[in-house]
């Protein structure tokens, strides 16, 4: 005989069946109505979080590109800012140092120009020092060649129109 015919599980008997029937019906009416309405309910509510949250974090996900492509703009604006701002100081800078270079120079003429005046000041007031002595001179020498003392003032005149009609430009050109 097999094994499986000796075996009490695998008999089938008629009363222990219906029983187990009854039961199996009674457990999944009471398991329908008090276990399995709030499990599904707990597991709906889980869905719905979990859906919640995949909506957030996608909400959140495009809410960070949108910042970042904010902050892309922000950092290129502050960057055309920026080299706007370079540019405008190199051209300060430029218009300074040509404003530096034009007032050294007009510096530098006026400078140059005042000392050729000082010197052609000196110039006139050294050939009149010239002439007052070469005047002196020559009317000590004319003294000395008469042998008489020749009238300082009256001669003076004379000797001062003849100096004057000499040609002292040479002396001018080469001071």
């Amino acid at each position: 005989m097999p094994v499986a015919a000796s075996s009490p599980l695998t008999q089938v008997i008629p009363g222990l069946m219906i029983w187990t029937v009854i039961f199996f019906f009674v457990v999944f009416f009471i398991l329908r109505k008090f276990a399995f309405g709030p499990l599904q309910n707990m597991l709906d509510q889980r869905r719905l979080s979990i859906q919640q949250s995949i909506e957030a974090a996608d909400n959140a996900r495009e809410e960070a590109q949108r910042l970042l492509e904010e902050h892309k703009k922000l950092i290129a604006e502050a960057r055309g800012q920026g080299e706007a701002i370079l540019a405008e100081a190199r051209k300060t800078r430029e218009a300074m140092e040509q404003r530096m270079r034009e007032e050294t120079e007009a510096e530098r003429q006026r400078r140059l120009e005042e000392t050729r005046k000082e010197i052609a000041a000196e110039t006139a007031r050294a050939l009149q020092q010239i002439r007052a002595e070469v005047a002196d001179l020559t009317l000590e020498a004319a003294s000395r060649v008469v042998g008489r003392t020749l009238d300082a003032k009256r001669d003076q005149e004379l000797i001062e129109e003849a100096i004057a009609g000499l040609d002292f430009s040479r002396l001018e050109d080469s001071a």
